[in-house]
This record gives structure tokens, C-alpha cells and sequence, in this order.
């Protein structure tokens, strides 16, 4: 399980620009994103596998286009439970706090990319412990 791509995005129902590395903030999330703050999704994972998969299916996609912080290589998401603890990198720390997502309207990436894979296969987390996060780092249960 690693990490294979990293993002932020300025304003939130936006892609993200893609980052060579992510500062992970206790209990605020990825430093310079709009998603980071006070509450359960500071941080958003999504499979690298579901965009392969989207892409494969003819969407025009690529890292940071769902508006993932972070895309990963070899874990599936969708059957790791809320309160699951994984440390990612050397040091940062993030608690699973909710499997998907209800979008309430079609957002900018719908849009743009003909779809919006994040509400059925992206999860999201906060940050217990901080730490900088690159790509390649390891992610591993804790």
C-alpha cells in the first residue's frame, strides 16, 4: 500500500493541482486545501485503481480530477471501516471518518470529467498526527 499521487485545491467542487508533497496538519488537514479545517473530512483517499478504472471506461481523467488529496496503489477503500487508524509516511497519522459521500447537487468535476467517482469510492479522513507526505511513502495499518 503506497501513496501515488498528492493534491490540493484552492476552492472546494474543484479539481485539484497536483503536488509533490502534502503537509499533513493535526486535527486541520492538507496545508493550503480547501477541504482542510475543523471537522471529519480533512482529508480525502481515493484508489488510483477507480481512476484507472473511470479512465478505462473512456472519461478523460487523471490525478487529482475527483478531487482526491491523495491517491493511493493497493488499498480498497470501500471495505476498510470508520475508525480504521493508518499511518502514512514517516509520521502523519489519519482515523477513517466516513466511506463515500452524498452529493447534493452535480458539481464542477461531474462536469468537467463526465463523472464524479468520490461519492462511491473515495473515503475520507482527519488528521491525528501531522507529518509530510510524499509519493512513494507507505501507508500501513496502525
Amino acid at each position: 500500500m503506497k501513496v501515488v499521487s498528492l493534491a490540493i485545491s484552492a476552492r472546494k467542487g474543484t479539481r485539484k493541482k497536483c503536488v509533490n508533497e502534502l503537509r499533513l496538519i493535526r486535527e486541520h488537514g492538507a496545508e493550503g486545501d480547501a477541504h482542510a479545517g475543523p471537522w471529519h473530512r480533512q482529508v480525502s483517499f481515493l484508489a488510483s485503481e477507480s481512476i484507472a478504472k473511470a479512465r478505462d471506461g473512456g472519461l478523460h481523467v487523471d490525478f487529482g480530477d475527483f478531487a482526491e488529496n491523495i491517491a493511493t496503489e493497493g488499498v480498497d477503500w470501500k471495505n476498510i471501516p470508520v475508525g480504521t487508524k493508518l499511518k502514512v509516511g514517516d509520521s502523519a497519522l489519519v482515523e477513517v471518518t466516513q466511506i463515500g459521500k452524498e452529493c447534493h447537487k452535480k458539481c464542477a468535476i461531474y462536469y468537467q470529467a463526465g463523472d464524479c467517482i468520490m461519492p462511491r469510492e473515495g473515503i475520507f479522513a482527519r488528521v491525528l498526527e501531522g507529518g509530510c507526505v510524499k509519493c512513494g511513502d507507505p501507508i500501513a495499518f496502525a
